[in-house]
């Protein structure tokens, strides 16, 4: 049952993700068609997440109550809606309030599955079984911007926002069909969403394992959203070119996932956070002075790689206390909430840097910042860790 659990569940991510990727290389392009400065793209892209991040604990903590199938449909069905939606879109206020309701949806689909995955994981595999969940999101997330390249090349972007909504229908029917629709029967946690909570945030290296993931998602708004207005200045460069070095970094990921998540299972999972949220930002901080297509594209496979280390690590963090101390769900929530924030953080900071000082110092900035709050996580979960041993 669990086998067949994992697979449909990873499948139905699959396939949603690749909705949800096809989008990427066109979503600032169709937005800025639509009159959206560098703060409006920025605020389209927070009001996903603002909707996301508020609504995942919440989520989370009835899942561990009610069952979770029932959320991941309602969380599909949403998608499919968006992406009928998106193309009627008239003006940037409409844009924004489709992606608030996008990220209702998307509050109902990873955090769900993520839950899923810390509950079948083995002892000792956490980082690994959050690992698979992450191939499926990231090569779903990566192969969907070259798709969406091509489609927006060839027939126009509504065409790509239909296929992100026939993929996400795609998705739901066969979680309809084949996934169960609860893997334990009893509620995992007894404790109030608010107790759940306070607890999460007393303990200090639960505390740091979320900022740690604030911290680290801060730049995804400049390195992913900002990347096609960057690279659409250069002459000659397609869509085609911008969904490849997106994909470059998303399908690194996704590779090196699975050797990643064995190696934090096997060794210090705060020694390889730190180190790799070190490139991280040197990365970020140098993505303005790139001029070509494949330096751009080496860079990117090299932010792939450090970005496997960090989401192998604090999934496996995650997974580990919400089997000690909380519910599956309710840690998962709170575990996507955080990445949320560090979103919205990204979006509003780099779209204001960016209309005020330009498009350079928006990416020095997050560099700056993500090195800065990922060093106090470090240091708060190193402290709790040392405190056990």
């Amino acid at each position: 049952m669990q086998k067949y659990t994992l697979i449909t569940l990873l499948l139905s991510v699959f396939i949603a993700l690749l909705g949800m990727g096809v989008i990427v290389p066109v979503m600032p392009i169709f937005a800025k068609e639509l009159g959206a400065s560098g703060f409006a793209l920025g605020m389209i892209i927070a009001a996903f997440s603002v909707t996301r991040g508020l609504l995942q604990p919440l989520v989370g903590h009835w899942s561990d109550k009610w069952g979770r199938k029932g959320f991941l449909i309602a969380g599909l069905l949403i998608y499919g809606i968006v992406g009928l939606l998106i193309p009627m879109a008239k003006d940037v206020g409409q844009l924004i309030f489709i992606r608030a309701f996008h990220g209702i949806g998307s509050a109902m689909i990873v955090p769900i599955a993520m839950a899923y995955m810390s509950l079948l994981a083995p002892p000792g595999y956490e980082s690994r079984y959050m690992s698979y969940l992450n191939v499926a999101i990231f090569f779903g997330i990566g192969c969907g911007p070259i798709i969406g390249g091509i489609l927006s090349d060839l027939w126009g972007l509504p065409s790509v926002f239909y296929t992100m909504a026939g993929l996400s229908l795609m998705a739901l029917l066969l979680v309809v069909v084949y996934m169960p629709r609860q893997l334990v029967c009893a509620p995992e946690t007894e404790d109030s969403f608010f107790k759940s909570i306070s607890r999460m945030l007393r303990n200090r290296k639960t505390a740091g394992i979320l900022l740690a993931r604030y911290a680290t998602m801060i730049i995804m708004v400049p390195s992913m959203a900002f990347l096609p207005l960057l690279m659409s200045e250069w002459p000659g460069v397609s869509g085609l070119q911008i969904g490849f070095v997106i994909a470059c970094r998303t399908l690194v990921n996704a590779g090196l996932q699975v050797p990643l998540g064995k190696l934090a299972d096997t060794h210090s999972k705060r020694k390889i956070f730190i180190i790799s949220c070190l490139i991280l930002s040197v990365i970020v901080y140098c993505i303005p002075y790139i001029t070509t297509v494949t330096q751009m594209a080496i860079l990117y496979l090299l932010l792939g790689c450090v970005e496997a280390a960090i989401w192998a690590v604090l999934g496996g963090y995650a997974s580990l206390e919400a089997k000690a101390l909380y519910g599956h769900g309710t840690m998962m929530g709170m575990f996507g909430f955080a990445m949320s924030g560090g979103v919205f953080t990204g979006a509003v900071l780099a779209g204001t840097i960016m209309d005020i000082w330009g498009i350079a110092p928006a990416y020095h900035t997050t560099g700056l910042l993500v090195f800065a709050l990922s060093l106090v996580s470090f240091v708060m979960i190193a402290g709790a860790e040392k405190k056990l041993e």
